[in-house]
């Protein structure tokens, strides 16, 4: 039996990279999938054709998670089109990196705004859903930076570290009602956005890597996909690193 038979799962930021990524494996899992894009609605699509062909219903939604009002209306929508949602996956975010002496104040209110705010909209949201049901797996994509920091990305950083924050006291708050919240925490992941790195670059990365290699969106997802299924049944809280080792 596939882990996530029968559940139904909201993945925000969907349309590439490591959300992507999470979409096609929870869907090879048995999952229905609900997603949402921002920007390229022909990737949205293609996507979409892609998830059906494992057999299950899938349909994308424009939506800015960001945008408090509008994730609120996006839930009330999944749940109006697949009964409910079991699993949230809150990966939506952005980059605007620079050094703090020439960081304006938009790129610092960009940043926490669709990275960490994104992520209580969402989650707030999705409370109501979850409490009906009793049960819920709400999974908050961090990064290793916001676990150890790095230079020129102070405001990745602090929304990466404030989603590690919220999701240990959401699962406090929530776990009396079967509703689990755990943080995962990427390493050097091979998406689009590296692949415009100098090779040289990706190679010194790699060699500090224990594993002496780049993760995948699939390294991501796997766990991504134990998370989200009854076999985790007894973990929340928690911040789980998958970077190859890089931070042991």
């Amino acid at each position: 039996m596939k882990l996530l038979s029968g559940k139904v799962a909201l993945i925000t930021g969907a349309s590439r990279g490591i959300g992507r990524g999470i979409a096609l494996k929870f869907a090879a899992e048995g999952a229905d999938i609900a997603f949402t894009y921002l920007s390229s609605a022909e990737k949205a699509i293609e996507l979409e054709n892609e998830l059906k062909q494992f057999g299950i219903r899938a349909k994308g939604y424009r939506s800015d998670a960001a945008d408090f009002k509008a994730a609120d209306e996006l839930v009330s929508s999944v749940v109006n089109e697949f009964g409910t949602v079991d699993v949230l996956v809150n990966n939506a975010g952005i980059t605007r990196d620079g050094l703090l002496m020439r960081m304006s104040e938009q790129q610092w209110d960009e940043v926490i705004q669709a990275n960490l705010k994104s992520v209580f909209n969402l989650t707030k949201a999705i409370q109501r859903p979850m409490l009906k049901a009793k049960k819920g797996s709400i999974i908050n994509v961090s990064s290793v930076v916001g676990v150890k920091g790095n230079a020129g990305q102070s405001n990745y950083a602090a929304s990466k570290a404030g989603i590690i924050g919220f999701s240990k006291s959401v699962a406090l708050e929530l776990g009396s009602r079967n509703i689990r919240c755990n943080a995962i925490a990427p390493g050097f992941i091979e998406t689009e956005m590296t692949a415009v790195l100098n090779p040289e670059t990706v190679k010194q990365w790699c060699d500090s890597i224990p594993l002496k290699r780049a993760g995948s969106a699939e390294d991501v997802a796997n766990f991504t996909v134990f998370l989200g299924s009854d076999r985790s049944a007894y973990i929340t809280g928690q911040c789980i690193n998958i970077c190859g080792g890089m931070l042991t």
